[in-house]
């Protein structure tokens, strides 16, 4: 493999975002302030303190509104109001003031795409009928006659399938008890589509996102940012589509016949299933056809819903909102759109600030990989004159430690059940610890997923009634679904629920929402804390080094010994060289150069290499 020559820079933007380390938290399974099992606001507000000290400069958090939380809280009910799982409004401002009093910036979800089945239009529009101004406000059509003429609408409006597996139409029933019209929902039936061509959905997100920005919130993270534009007519189309996934290469199967006709949905099953259980023939037979089936690209462009190039008259909306306020507001844009060039359409000047970079996320342990995603997301971003961003997990993905620990570490499965391949705990913590180095050592902001500063893995072996992810029911366990990467943090490894309930909780506090795997006990931040050599303080050291060094808005061009061949990653970043060793040979230190940080546990200053399946950060001297 050849490298392109690429330079970039040293960044000219002064904003804070432009080069952040900011922290992902899902509000559920971070920290528990009242003991009930589930985390909350006053949670985070305790925990402050920890992540100041960890050394990031913002946090995000994963939607906190009112919902009924069929899909993790992405399915909101009332845009202007916290759920009472997760506290108050006062809470919410509590926290901020404290996040900004540690010099914290704090950036929110909104979820533009759709709202929640229970949210107060949705369910006017439901009351008021077909035809009605309410409905305008969603994707509501009729359906298709099963037998022509017949005008029994029996036949979904088109053959859109639900990124979460089965149909993307529910159909509505009317006030005399007849079949009605259908809805759109690219996700879960209880998160219908807003329907963007309506000026009503325009002015409310514009107020929903004025609401936020009026109580001190520094941003937002757009979901599916992609979304919410649909090609006119609505045509069928025979593609296939995906949230978390990204080449060819990833891991992804198409459904099986027949694979979806008896899921069962969360909301409505609440825990086991039928023929969901573990080891229950019906799920096994569903695995084991979908494992006949071929990967295939998810994408398959173009996509009559996503992508669309109405959306970005959307955040040129957005952004004329966010000029109105001081502070340098700011929106990142959660969309799975290839190629990078593509992608950045979305972070020109007059649109979004930022957006993440799958193409890295999905490169896997693998040099050349990574060497083909930073090259083409700098050279992208550059375009357009803006920061690129950095990710390696998210709560949509199988944690980096434990996909690192595959067979073939550059797959990307959609969770993992206990009989599946298990990875190589020990391998795969040390390829990620590596992999942490790099992204935190290249220009731009990069983003961290709570957990991952303690080197946590996937929860692989969590049983199926346990599972709550709407991806896993509706597609019968043929996806595992999202819950593996959402179990809840351990702070305390003699505590119960590791310490998930913060100190000012209850005496005797509820077990945490996802069971916890024994893994954690080892990992929890308390046995970490302080203790050389530990992912926690490795973590405290490269966000140190790279505020110190200016790694986040400084320069990047390859370096002499760059040789994705032989699974050597090297760059140069202002006065740090980064080397990372995805092969199987150590690799020299340069002359002039000494080990500032390495990723290997046992790794020693005078070291003069880079061992296989580590990183460093090297200085002269």
């Amino acid at each position: 493999m050849t490298h392109r020559p690429i330079s970039t820079p040293a960044s000219e933007t002064a904003a804070w975002w432009a080069h952040a380390a900011v922290y992902q938290i899902y509000p559920r399974s971070f920290s528990d302030g009242n003991g009930d099992g589930m985390g909350d606001l006053p949670g985070v507000t305790a925990r402050l303190p920890y992540l100041q000290q960890l050394g990031v400069d913002a946090v995000w958090l994963s939607p906190f509104y009112r919902s009924p939380q069929a899909d993790g809280g992405y399915d909101v009910a009332d845009y202007r109001q916290v759920d009472p799982a997760f506290g108050t409004l006062a809470d919410f401002d509590a926290m901020l003031e404290e996040a900004h009093s540690r010099g914290l910036k704090v950036i929110v979800d909104l979820v533009p795409n759709h709202t929640s089945d229970e949210h107060a239009w949705f369910q006017e529009a439901l009351a008021a009928g077909p035809d009605s101004a309410a409905r305008e406000r969603y994707i509501f059509r009729p359906g298709k006659d099963e037998v022509p003429g017949s005008g029994d609408g029996n036949v979904e409006p088109n053959n859109w399938k639900s990124i979460f597996g089965g149909p993307a139409w529910t159909r509505t029933t009317n006030a005399d008890g007849s079949p009605g019209d259908w809805y759109l929902h690219l996700f879960d039936t209880k998160q219908p589509d807003l329907n963007w061509e309506n000026p009503e959905v325009w002015e409310e997100m514009r107020s929903v996102i004025r609401f936020w920005l009026d109580r001190g919130v520094d941003g937002f993270r757009v979901d599916v940012a992609h979304g919410m534009v649909k090609e006119a007519g609505l045509p069928d189309w025979e593609g296939v589509a995906a949230m978390v996934e990204g080449a060819a290469e990833a891991t992804h199967v198409t459904d099986p016949p027949g694979a979806h006709d008896e899921a069962i949905e969360p909301h409505t099953a609440h825990a086991s299933p039928a023929g969901a259980g573990e080891g229950n023939a019906a799920v096994t037979g569903a695995a084991a056809a979908a494992a006949e089936h071929e990967p295939v690209s998810p994408l398959y462009p173009p996509s009559p819903f996503f992508d669309q190039d109405g959306v970005h008259d959307i955040y040129r909306d957005w952004n004329r909102v966010l000029a109105g306020y001081d502070g340098d507001r700011m929106l990142v844009a959660e969309a799975w759109v290839e190629p990078a060039e593509r992608l950045a359409r979305y972070i020109r000047p007059d649109e979004m600030q930022q957006a993440f970079n799958f193409d890295f996320l999905l490169a896997g342990w693998n040099a050349q990989r990574m060497a083909v995603a930073i090259e083409d997301s700098l050279e992208a971003a550059a375009s357009v004159g803006a920061p690129s961003t950095w990710v390696l997990s998210n709560h949509d993905t199988v944690r980096h430690p434990s996909r690192f620990g595959l067979q073939d570490p550059t797959t990307f499965p959609k969770g993992i059940a206990a009989e599946d391949e298990q990875p190589d705990a020990v391998l795969g913590l040390a390829r990620a610890r590596a992999a942490t180095l790099v992204s935190l050592a290249l220009p731009g902001s990069a983003y961290i997923y709570q957990g991952e500063e303690l080197g946590l893995p996937e929860h692989t072996t969590l049983p199926a009634e346990a599972r709550q992810d709407p991806t896993f029911f509706r597609t019968n366990g043929i996806e595992r679904g999202r819950d593996g990467c959402r179990v809840p943090l351990p702070w305390k490894s003699a505590a119960p629920g590791y310490g998930f309930a913060a100190a000012s909780a209850a005496q005797d506090p509820a077990a945490p929402w996802l069971p916890q795997p024994e893994s954690f006990e080892d990992l929890a931040a308390d046995r970490q804390d302080g203790v050389k050599g530990s992912t926690l303080e490795l973590y405290r050291s490269a966000l140190a080094a790279r505020r110190s060094h200016g790694l986040g808005s400084g320069t990047f061009c390859w370096a002499d010994n760059h040789d994705p061949d032989l699974g050597v990653l090297a760059f140069l970043n202002r006065d740090v060289l980064v080397i990372a060793n995805t092969g199987t040979e150590p690799t020299p230190v340069p002359d002039g150069y000494r080990v500032a940080l390495s990723s290997a546990e046992d790794a020693a200053a005078e070291d003069a290499v880079v061992a296989p399946n580590s990183a460093a950060y090297l200085v002269a001297g």
